[in-house]
């Protein structure tokens, strides 16, 4: 399944946010953690990651700092602020707006289903 641009952009403070509300990270576990809680449904890549990253760093929902690696390589690793919390807590609350009006209108209508090569059932309202 092929996960709309647009949702996934809408979707990606909210998600950034919340990974690192988990714990401080860096880019490359940030895009393993969203393809492991997408259960692979969502890929995202560098370059849709870092200005969602950067964004956020201006709007100081997010801080960031470089570290050694074990390896001896440097990785930038970003931190959730107290303003990035308080920013989660909203997006929150407007995605569980959406999620609920959403989910209204689907259980007030059965969805259209193909009934023939070209033609659809009409939706009909449930009774209640």
């Amino acid at each position: 399944m092929s996960i709309n641009k647009d949702l996934i952009a809408a979707s990606s403070t909210p998600i950034v946010l919340s990974i690192l509300a988990e714990g401080d990270s860096y880019g490359y576990a940030i895009l393993q953690r969203v393809r492991e809680l997408s259960a692979g449904r969502m890929e995202w890549t560098d370059g849709m990651l870092y200005p969602v990253l950067h964004r956020l760093e201006r709007l100081g929902h997010v801080e960031s700092r470089w570290e050694s690696a074990e390896t001896g390589r440097k990785r930038k690793y970003y931190r959730i602020t107290p303003g990035g919390h308080a920013q989660l807590a909203e997006e929150r609350r407007q995605w569980q707006a959406v999620d609920s009006t959403l989910r209204g209108i689907w259980d007030a209508f059965t969805l259209p289903v193909p009934v023939s090569a070209g033609s659809w059932a009409t939706p009909t309202l449930r009774a209640a």
